[in-house]
C-alpha cells in the first residue's frame, strides 16, 4: 500500500482529516496556469484511484468528474455530499486557479499552496 492509501485507511480507523493549505489566488500566464491544472488533475486521478481501492466494499467511493466551459477548465472530486472543485479561469493572457469547496463561503478566490495539498484535500473530503 502507498503512503496515501495508508492515510485513507487511518481515516477509516478514526484519524482526523487534515485541512488543505490554501493561499489567495493570483493571476498567472495562461500556459503556466494550464500546466498546473493538468498536474493537479493527473494527481487527482491517481489519488482517487488509490482511495477507491481502500474504500472498496465500504460504501460510497470517491468520484472525479471533468468539466469545461468557455475560458474555464475544472474538475470536481466528490465523496457523498462533500465535494471540491478545482478551476482554472482564463481571462485574456492570464488565468486564475481556484479551489471551491461545497458549502464553504468564498470571500476571495483561493488555491492550494502546492500540488502536495491535493492529498490533504481528498482526505478532508473523506473524513470531513
Amino acid at each position: 500500500m502507498t503512503p496515501f492509501m495508508l492515510a485513507v485507511q487511518a481515516l477509516l480507523e478514526g484519524d482526523q482529516p487534515p485541512e488543505p493549505a490554501t493561499k489567495p489566488s493570483r493571476p498567472r500566464p495562461v500556459a503556466k496556469a494550464a500546466d498546473t491544472h493538468v498536474i493537479l488533475r493527473s494527481l487527482a486521478e491517481q489519488l482517487v484511484s488509490e482511495a477507491n481501492a481502500v474504500l472498496r466494499g465500504r460504501g460510497v467511493g470517491i468520484s472525479l468528474v471533468d468539466d469545461t466551459r468557455p475560458g474555464e477548465l475544472m474538475f470536481t472530486v466528490r465523496h457523498g455530499d462533500r465535494a471540491a472543485r478545482v478551476r482554472t479561469v482564463v481571462s485574456g493572457h492570464t488565468a486564475l486557479g481556484q479551489l471551491v469547496k461545497a458549502g464553504a463561503p468564498v470571500e476571495e478566490p483561493r488555491e492550494l499552496t502546492s500540488e502536495d495539498e491535493l492529498q490533504a484535500l481528498v482526505l478532508s473530503l473523506l473524513g470531513g
